[in-house]
């Protein structure tokens, strides 16, 4: 089983994804007058609530909602993630995460703004958004019944938080148990997965407003520890950032660092790393920006739009020049946090490992809390409200298979869903563009004259 899950994972990550995910997002980014690079300070501006609706329907703030979005994209993949993407396509790789990451803040604004643009409700009346909800209300009964549901059962299974059971579980052993037999570490990771079940279950069992309540908490302290500590790495290794970042730009069209000249498959982990990384185009972020208490489409698409610079371009780029600083990526047998885990030990000896492990429990938890909203969604989606519930059962229960999992089959698991998500998700948000180019030109019409 394994193995087809790694082969199907490999397969549908070849070129019409790709051009799905990056030819779709550089379509957005041009369609919509490069608000991505021209509006960011604007965007950034919207965060102080100013413009808040208390009264519109929803259930959370914009804030929140960028909070919660947050809370799922900075995580595990911004620290073990980029470990994989170095390790699987050399320095190389980050430069095509950049790219993803800029063209996919022209998706989430599209997506997202849409997200608010159509929204539905549920079988309880309660008022929804996301990409299950955008094709039923804007393509049309033709098209809704196969994508919707093909999202859905998708997001079921991809959006389970086995990556960061499996991530936090080795990254514990790592620091603090050091098992001594094959036999000690299955029953660690057994134990260390029902810990992060119970952990998880007080929050996500609350429902959507004790997430985001607990995830706008949790991002701004995870952000700075985390980012306080590879800056000091860094700082310590100044001198030589300008090569490191020139070899990453070089090796992004050579590939000789891993790949031995294959730029294709530098590119190809690039765009699946920063998939996973940021989530544009998957079709996460809608879910709950969706939810969120806005009747402006473009303000809650330009506030979605924040979250893939802040999660790629920001903490992506400092782990990976941790990384490749610290030179553990040419010498190294470790994958994955580990990696990660041995340059914070290079960089900081004797503190660097506690203080990864810090972030790497509060990202994976903050990660772990948002999934389950997101699996939710789309089980209310297809079975209705009064079903929707039996989901996070299920949700807590796969947090310890994914504790005890190997990694390479989680990650397969994950991206082939991710994949299968972005189908119908890119491909209504691409249908509909003309009524978020519209939008655009009213709403900042509108914010000119005012």
């Amino acid at each position: 089983m394994g193995d087809i899950i790694i082969e199907f994972s490999n397969w549908i990550w070849g070129p019409p994804i790709l051009v799905l995910l990056l030819g779709g997002g550089t379509f957005f980014f041009i369609h919509s007058g490069f608000v991505p690079i021209l509006k960011i300070g604007y965007a950034i501006r919207l965060l102080r609530g100013k413009h808040d609706e208390d009264t519109a329907p929803g259930q959370i703030s914009s804030a929140q909602a960028l909070s919660a979005a947050i809370a799922a994209t900075v995580g595990l993949g911004n620290i073990s993630g980029v470990a994989i993407a170095i390790n699987m396509g050399g320095p190389g790789a980050l430069f095509w995460m950049w790219i993803a990451a800029f063209v996919g803040m022209a998706t989430k604004y599209y997506t997202c703004s849409l997200a608010i643009m159509y929204r539905g409700r549920d079988s309880s009346g309660e008022i929804q958004g996301g990409p299950m909800y955008v094709i039923e209300e804007g393509m049309g009964k033709k098209m809704e019944v196969s994508f919707r549901d093909f999202f859905c059962v998708a997001g079921v299974i991809g959006l389970l938080a086995i990556f960061q059971a499996n991530q936090l579980t080795a990254v514990i052993q790592a620091v603090l148990i050091q098992p001594d037999s094959m036999e000690e570490t299955l029953r660690n990771r057994w134990i260390i997965g029902f810990g992060m079940m119970g952990l998880t279950a007080v929050v996500i069992l609350g429902g959507i407003k004790r997430i985001a309540s607990v995830a706008s908490k949790m991002v701004p302290f995870m952000v700075g520890i985390y980012m306080i500590t590879v800056l000091i790495i860094v700082f310590q290794y100044l001198g030589q950032v300008p090569e490191m970042l020139k070899l990453i730009v070089v090796d992004a069209f050579t590939g000789n660092a891993v790949m031995g000249g294959a730029v294709g498959s530098v590119i190809v982990i690039g765009a699946r790393r920063a998939a996973f990384s940021n989530e544009a185009g998957i079709g996460t972020a809608p879910m709950v920006h969706g939810a969120s208490k806005n009747n402006e489409p473009i303000r809650e698409g330009l506030i979605a739009m924040l979250g893939p610079f802040v999660d790629t371009i920001v903490v992506c780029t400092l782990t990976a020049l941790v990384i490749l600083l610290t030179g553990v990526w040419e010498n190294s047998e470790n994958d994955g946090v580990r990696l990660t885990l041995e340059a914070f030990e290079v960089g900081i000896p004797v503190y660097g490992k506690y203080l990864l492990m810090l972030s790497v429990l509060v990202f994976a938890l903050s990660t772990m809390f948002t999934y389950s909203y997101y699996g939710h969604k789309c089980t209310n989606y297809l079975f209705g409200a009064g079903k929707a519930n039996y989901y996070n059962y299920f949700y807590l229960a796969t947090i310890v298979v994914g504790a005890v999992a190997s990694l390479e089959v989680v990650v397969s698991l994950v991206d082939g869903m991710y994949a299968v998500m972005a189908f119908p998700n890119m491909i209504a948000a691409l249908y509909l563009s003309p009524k978020v180019r519209a939008a655009s030109k009213d709403y900042f019409a509108r914010m000119k004259a005012n």
